[in-house]
């Protein structure tokens, strides 16, 4: 399927509370600039997309009848992102990359992007965060594959609705906070290892080092969860 993880990179991992250790931009605020970028499906039938933020608020979820819709708001003038989208026959690949410090002076600077998806084109979701919240709102998206990595200071992710093929995700790196709603519609199977402060799954059974819900052993569709180093705390939500 030609998911890869992306390749880690020195000093990104950095969560919220560890901040002092990260590499600090003085970048300045100005007039808030705005932007937007769509695509539009044609006769893609799979979205490889890759998220590069730095540091900012990132949503992502449904909401267009295009391939892509994204929108851009932000204050210093270095941060517009860079956005690259080629297709190859009916796959897709989309890369968005803000270049530059990875974090900054959060006083009065402004990032925020608003990635909107198509629900009927097969996706595979990797994001690489680095300082703030990110909202992953993908359980009405046809998922195939997440990929996680960087210091989040907090990161809502929910699963939950009606997939029809079974996805892995992958968590890498410092998350100050993530809380994963997961869905009772397919069985899940949840496992972690490495710096973790806490880990809480309510509605789902511990079995051995893993979780999984009731749904897991009779479930046509299963999702793999994988957490792995540095997350301070985890919320495992399932219905």
């Amino acid at each position: 399927m030609n998911f890869r993880r992306l390749p880690a990179a020195a000093g990104v991992f950095c969560p919220l509370l560890f901040l002092a250790g990260c590499t600090i931009s003085m970048d300045r605020a100005g007039p808030t600039q705005y932007d937007a970028r769509s695509f539009d499906r044609g006769a893609i039938e799979e979205l490889h997309l890759h998220l590069d933020m730095g540091a900012g608020e990132l949503k992502v979820g449904a909401g267009t009848r295009k391939l892509t819709q994204a929108y851009f708001t932000y204050n210093v003038a270095g941060w517009k992102p860079e956005v690259r989208y080629d297709s190859q026959g009916a796959r897709a690949n989309l890369a968005i990359v803000r270049h530059g410090q990875r974090h900054s002076n959060f006083g009065s600077v402004k990032n925020e992007w608003d990635i909107r998806l198509s629900q009927d084109v097969p996706l595979y979701l990797a994001v690489k965060f680095g300082v703030g919240n990110a909202e992953l709102d993908l359980g009405s998206l046809p998922l195939r594959g997440v990929e996680i990595e960087g210091g989040v200071g907090k990161l809502d992710m929910d699963l939950r609705g009606e997939p029809k093929h079974d996805y892995d995700v992958h968590i890498h790196g410092g998350v100050g906070e993530a809380n994963i709603h997961l869905p009772s519609s397919a069985g899940v199977y949840a496992d972690a290892s490495g710096g973790i402060g806490s880990i809480e799954a309510p509605n789902l059974r511990r079995a051995g080092g893993h979780w999984v819900n009731d749904a897991y052993d009779h479930a046509k569709v299963r999702i793999h969860v994988t957490v792995e180093g540095g997350v301070g705390t985890i919320r495992l939500i399932g219905e």
